[in-house]
């Protein structure tokens, strides 16, 4: 379905992109994760054929020439690009158009897909109208209008609601369970966790590719769990555990005794006069592996 081969692209002096090998399969939801200016969108825009690899071999849907399959794919960019004074039916007729579609299939599609992503009832709303979230739904309704079989998204939910969120990743799973192969970049773990596959990128390299739960059993060491009664107990930690990230009002501390070290955090924060509210060991996040990997590769 996707296939690249020691793929590398610069931007002057800055490598975005950096020998990347990597193979997509039919029918995953392929997820891709990493910082701000990992290469993320470079990866996707050079699969999209929007950039051009300076090396390497790109193959996608069988063909190495990408112009030859752009009906097939659909894109979801990651900043809104739809036209804000028209209203939501009028941009996907005009999406329709470009595709080379008729009156009568544009018509028929569009429905489909309004329906779908819940916006009949706004198709005559204008789009700067709409909140981020149903701009989002109106992006993701442009790009099936032509009933792509590779869906390409790039950090599609950023800024958009929780409920919103939630509702974009269902019709995902819906085009999914139809057929579609959907390759997704995204900053957020409760989305890497719902890829069938996730590839970690960082400094324009693959760092690790493998499905949530194999990521998660490679993970290392041990994570115990903390809420205390302090917000910043970096300072009294540090020496005792290998990491400390927080998460919320919780801390995840990265250990390899979990007893013991239980035992070695109970003693030193009792000393300290900081009460602990709970601690106990959870099973690492990929959150976690993830930081432990951009920590190897720094």
């Amino acid at each position: 379905m996707i296939s690249l081969e020691n793929v590398a692209k610069r931007f002057g002096a800055t490598v975005a992109v950096n020998n990347i090998s990597l193979r997509v399969n039919q029918g995953e939801i392929f997820g891709l994760v990493g910082p701000d200016g990992a290469g993320k969108t470079t990866i996707i825009r050079m699969l999209t054929g929007v950039l051009r690899p300076d090396s390497g071999a790109i193959t996608v849907l069988g063909s190495g020439n990408i112009e030859t399959v752009k009906g097939d794919i659909g894109y979801v960019p990651q900043k809104f690009s739809l036209y804000g004074d028209l209203t939501v039916y009028e941009n996907i007729r005009i999406i329709g158009a470009l595709y080379g579609r008729t009156d009568k299939e544009i018509e028929t599609l569009a429905t489909e897909v309004l329906a779908f992503t819940k916006l009949l009832p706004f198709k005559d709303r204008l789009a700067d109208n709409l909140s981020g979230g149903m701009k989002q739904k109106l992006a993701l309704a442009a790009g099936l209008i032509h009933r792509p079989k590779l869906f390409f998204l790039d950090e599609p939910t950023t800024g958009v609601d929780p409920v919103s969120r939630r509702e974009f990743w269902h019709m995902l799973y819906r085009l999914n369970k139809e057929g579609m192969t959907i390759f997704v970049s995204t900053p957020y773990m409760d989305e890497a966790e719902l890829c069938t596959r996730v590839a970690f990128v960082h400094n324009g390299r693959i760092v690790s590719c493998a499905s949530p739960a194999e990521l998660r059993a490679q993970y290392p060491y041990k994570i115990l769990e903390l809420r205390a009664s302090r917000k910043n107990l970096r300072p009294y930690l540090a020496d005792m555990v290998r990491d400390i990230n927080a998460f919320g009002d919780k801390f995840h501390l990265v250990v390899d005794h979990p007893l013991q070290a239980v035992l070695a955090v109970r003693e030193r924060l009792n000393a300290s006069g900081i009460e602990i509210l709970s601690l106990k060991e959870i099973p690492p996040t990929l959150e976690d592996v993830f930081v432990e990997l951009a920590g190897e590769v720094n």
